[in-house]
């Protein structure tokens, strides 16, 4: 049956930025389809970790703080939340961090974290969980990209080299594990009503021009995202890799 396809039952997902937001949406959806979730976040997941729990899941946390991290302490992490659970079958990188200034005086140490929080951690957590991956021949990473990985923004210049950063590391690997039975894809939400684009919302004219670009009229929202995460960490997707797929309201076509 083909909804059978989409079920993730005895696989291990490994979610970033999973305490709140598009983070903690993933987690919850990953569980739904049937997986254990290990949540490794900056900050406190446990209400996500409760809410994965209360579906009768195992959840495993860990704490790293994304912008100081090293390769070697990414590693760690997911050798102990395998140790913890099972090899991890579902990556999911969604941690990201944003810094608003103008191009010309944007801090060096704006540039710095947001590009180790966006972009080296993925990289890091896809090797460290890839090898495992390619040895066993099968595995789903699913990176999380941005409007900002096709267009330029606004007062955000390191968040928008890391998303194309992101974007193309996708498809790089994409290219190199595929034969592998691993794939790699990305999603890229619109402008989506979490922390990151409080500023945004905040400003009356700035959130008009924005709604009046999005054909569905309206911000969306971490459930918005969810059929997208499980749809790409399920075997329904085993033929779509290097994609990255805009959940944005038509945004993009407008």
């Amino acid at each position: 049956m083909i909804l059978d396809t989409f079920r993730l039952d005895g696989r291990t997902a490994l979610v970033t930025g999973s305490s709140r937001g598009l983070g903690q949406g993933a987690a919850v959806a990953l569980a739904e389809a049937g997986a254990d979730v290990a949540l490794l976040d900056r900050g406190d997941a446990r209400e996500t970790a409760a809410r994965i729990e209360a579906l009768g899941r195992r959840v495993h946390r860990v704490q790293l703080d994304f912008a100081e991290a090293s390769a070697a302490e990414y590693a760690a992490a997911v050798g102990e939340i395998e140790d913890a659970l099972a090899p991890v079958d579902i990556l999911v990188n969604n941690a990201g961090t944003i810094r608003r200034a103008p191009a010309a005086e944007h801090p060096a140490s704006d540039w710095d974290d947001v590009l180790a929080v966006n972009l080296d951690s993925v990289f890091h957590l896809s090797q460290a969980v890839g090898r495992g991956m390619i040895a066993r021949g099968h595995g789903r990473i699913v990176n999380v990209a941005s409007m900002l990985s096709f267009q330029g923004g606004i007062l955000v210049p390191g968040y928008t080299a890391s998303k194309h950063a992101v974007a193309g590391l996708t498809k790089a690997l994409a290219n190199e594990w595929a034969a592998s039975g691993v794939t790699v894809n990305a999603i890229a939400p619109g402008y989506m009503a979490t922390d990151n684009t409080a500023p945004l919302r905040a400003d009356e004219d700035r959130s008009a021009s924005i709604l009046a670009r999005i054909p569905a009229g309206r911000w969306g929202t971490p459930g918005d995202l969810q059929g997208a995460f499980v749809f790409l960490a399920s075997d329904a997707a085993a033929y779509v890799t290097g994609a990255i797929i805009p959940v944005d309201g038509g945004w993009l076509v407008r």
